[in-house]
């Protein structure tokens, strides 16, 4: 149940990720389906063991919060733009609508889901980042079909649940820094 209350509601529930990646190829948003399909599903399940590895002082209704090194910042860094530049050309290949926020969308779900498995509180501000994107590439598949609104509004819902999130994580970090330090 932490998992679910942490990670948030759309990285617990799989049959969304599938739901999604469906809704995403109807509107030839094929790096959400790639990137939702590929890569986040997979690396909410890594996430789930990572963080059910690592409970905080034994507690398993806590995660411990990691914080990441200035050389691991780097290194994602590279990352992403590795997967940025390659998701591009793979975007463009497949001539997928949007293409520009599309492929930004890729990048922040990348580190958005680095963040997540490394334990890292922002984690979910890189999610309240893809979610502002989401909601634009989302108004502009609107534009065209009324139909999509509604995931407009499921990423403007995720969106106040990031932010909600991060503070709280930020909440726990403190809060397990204090405790180490004494």
């Amino acid at each position: 149940a932490f998992v679910c209350t942490s990670l948030g509601h759309r990285r617990c529930v799989y049959g969304c990720f599938l739901l999604y990646g469906i809704i995403s190829f109807t509107f030839a948003y094929y790096g959400e389906m790639i990137t939702y399909l590929g890569m986040t599903m997979p690396m909410a399940i890594f996430a789930l063991v990572s963080w059910l590895r690592n409970p905080y002082n034994g507690n398993k209704a806590e995660v411990k919060v990691n914080n990441i090194s200035k050389t691991e910042y780097i290194w994602m860094l590279v990352l992403t733009a590795i997967i940025t530049v390659l998701f591009y050309f793979i975007l463009k290949h497949f001539e997928t609508a949007n293409i520009v926020p599309s492929t930004i969308s890729v990048t922040t779900s990348f580190i958005a889901v680095y963040l997540t498995f490394r334990r890292n509180p922002y984690f979910a501000l890189a999610y309240a980042t893809n979610d502002i994107v989401l909601i634009i590439l989302w108004v502009l598949a609107s534009i065209y079909d009324i139909k999509y609104i509604s995931v407009v509004v499921c990423f403007a819902a995720f969106l106040v649940n990031d932010i909600y999130g991060f503070v709280n994580w930020q909440k726990m970090k403190i809060r397990q820094n204090q405790k180490q330090n004494l």
